[in-house]
């Protein structure tokens, strides 16, 4: 592990639908904690997104495939409480 590595200092669940929680749902659909982690884990230093919305538009996952999103929301309301929000 590199000194680089930030490690989340407390985990909470999501209870409503919000931009940031869309972002995160992606994140983790694609199997990463959050922005932080994919930008260490994959070595870059912007992440593709809609310009319209600012949702995740595709994410690398670790076996190289990808995950290609949609302009609208993806997140729905029964999987909002699935959501992790990482502290640091």
């Amino acid at each position: 592990m590199a000194s680089s590595d930030v490690k989340p200092k407390s985990i909470s669940r999501a209870k409503k639908w919000s931009e940031e929680i869309e972002n995160l749902y992606r994140f983790q659909q694609a199997g990463y904690r959050d922005e932080i982690e994919y930008k260490q884990v994959k070595q870059v230093s912007m992440v593709d997104r809609w310009p319209e919305t600012g949702y995740v538009k595709k994410l690398q996952r670790r076996d190289n495939t990808f995950y290609y999103y949609n302009k609208q929301r993806e997140c729905d309301d029964k999987e909002v409480h699935t959501v992790k929000i990482y502290a640091y």
